[in-house]
């Protein structure tokens, strides 16, 4: 727990320096953008204001996974960091629509954008950018919040560099509609990433089994398990981007039914130390499912207007 509690608190003091920093980036790039009338550079700073939000949201979804659980909650608030990650990315999404918008218009208006100001501010975002990146990468493997702060800020990082390119070839050559077209590509940026955080958030949300984890082969892992007769009714996943569960019925051979707390235990020592699932539940020796499937599909509770029919018709039949 004490381990759990200092990677949160890293985690923390990494997203309060990169919201500072984020901050001072994102004024310095909107004033900057109406002072050189250039709609690349504000399209940077709605990419860091986004970012500021993907920031903040994280940091608040930290603060709501640390609270214990309770009867009401019993997975606590981990779940906050996958609803944090999905307003996120439909946040960015959102901006790049109108940031699209705005470019088509500037391609066919070109507008006279203050090239060396815009050159200036823009390499100013960019070294904010990679400090706040660094900070974050660390940990960027472990969270699928820090993941999707880190991709936000990598992104306007390469945004940065696209308006510093943008800004030395209006200032050679006073072509202003490469201002629009820097824009178009922040937006490609914008997109792709807003939609690799929505799938992965949508993904844990629908509980599909995670992206690093085969079934098939965890399955053949634990019937390998001396004394495991077979493996069925199986469900995989993910609580938040860092706890994995699994449950199953475990089919223990009859001479081995004495000893099935160890077989219990080496499964889990098993699953938490190859596959970094830690939390599992497994059914011994349930007779009423010997030859279930592998994977077991759930069924809805009969409707209660479905009973009332067939009741009313048994009762119509008996009474003819």
């Amino acid at each position: 727990m004490a381990t759990g509690n200092h990677f949160d608190q890293k985690i923390t003091r990494g997203f309060i320096f990169a919201i500072i920093l984020t901050s001072v980036t994102f004024v310095a790039e909107l004033i900057g953008g109406l002072w050189t009338n250039s709609l690349a550079l504000l399209s940077d700073a709605a990419h860091v204001f986004s970012d500021l939000f993907a920031l903040a949201l994280s940091l608040m979804a930290i603060k709501l996974a640390s609270r214990p659980a309770t009867d009401r909650r019993t997975y606590g608030w981990h779940r906050a960091e996958i609803l944090a990650s999905l307003i996120n990315g439909t946040t960015l999404l959102i901006i790049a629509g109108g940031i699209l918008f705005e470019a088509w218009r500037r391609i066919l208006d070109p507008q006279e954008v203050r090239s060396l100001e815009m050159f200036i501010i823009a390499t100013i975002g960019l070294v904010m950018n990679l400090i706040v990146a660094s900070r974050l990468h660390g940990h960027s493997h472990d969270d699928l919040n820090v993941r999707s702060a880190f991709l936000h800020v990598i992104g306007d990082a390469m945004a940065s560099v696209g308006v510093i390119i943008g800004g030395v070839v209006m200032l050679l050559t006073g072509w202003y509609v490469v201002d629009a077209l820097v824009s178009v590509v922040i937006v490609v940026i914008i997109g792709f990433g807003a939609l690799r955080i929505i799938r992965a958030a949508l993904h844990i949300l629908l509980e599909g089994v995670p992206a690093h984890i085969d079934i098939n082969e965890v399955v053949e892992r634990m019937r390998a398990v001396e004394g495991v007769n077979d493996v069925h009714h199986v469900h995989c996943w993910s609580i938040c981007s860092h706890i994995t569960s699994l449950s199953a019925h475990i089919d223990v051979e009859p001479h081995y039914r004495l000893r099935q707390g160890q077989i219990v235990g080496e499964i889990e020592e098993l699953l938490a130390h190859d596959y970094h699932i830690t939390n599992t539940t497994l059914q011994c020796e349930c007779s009423s499912c010997l030859s279930g499937p592998v994977i077991q599909q759930l069924q809805h509770r009969p409707r209660r207007s479905s009973l009332c029919s067939h009741g009313h018709g048994s009762h119509e039949h008996h009474h003819s």
